[in-house]
C-alpha cells in the first residue's frame, strides 16, 4: 500500500488492521472500519499506549469511567496502556481510516 486513503475493493466485512512498518517496539498500523463496534460488554485493556488519529469517517469512543468522545477527520487521542475503552460505533459511509501508533508513549500528549 502506498496511499493511506486507498481502500481495498470490495471493502472487507471485517475490520482490518494493516501494519505499515515492522513492530520493533513501536507498531504503526492502518485500521479500516466499516461500521464495526466493540462487542457488547467488551473493553480494550491494552498492554501498550496507543495514539490514534481518524483520517476519514466518524467514530465514537467510550471509556469505562463514563467519558465519551466523538471523532471526525483529523481528531486524535492518546490511550494510555490499561485505560479501558471501547469503540461505540464507526461510520460505514465513508469508511473509517485510522492511523494508530502503539508503544511506550509516556510523555507524549494526545
Amino acid at each position: 500500500m502506498d496511499n493511506l486513503f486507498a481502500l481495498p475493493h470490495p471493502l472487507p466485512e471485517q475490520e482490518t488492521f494493516e501494519p505499515l512498518l515492522p513492530d520493533r517496539g513501536v507498531l504503526i498500523e492502518r485500521i479500516i472500519s466499516t461500521g464495526q463496534a466493540s462487542p457488547p460488554g467488551h473493553w480494550y485493556d491494552q498492554e501498550r499506549d496507543e495514539w490514534v488519529v481518524l483520517l476519514q469517517g466518524r467514530a465514537k469512543l467510550v471509556w469505562e469511567d463514563g467519558r465519551t468522545r466523538e471523532l471526525g477527520p483529523g481528531d486524535h487521542v492518546l490511550l494510555p496502556a490499561h485505560e479501558r475503552h471501547r469503540v461505540e460505533w464507526t461510520s460505514s459511509e465513508p469508511p473509517c481510516i485510522w492511523l494508530a501508533v502503539h508503544g511506550d508513549l509516556r510523555g507524549v500528549r494526545g
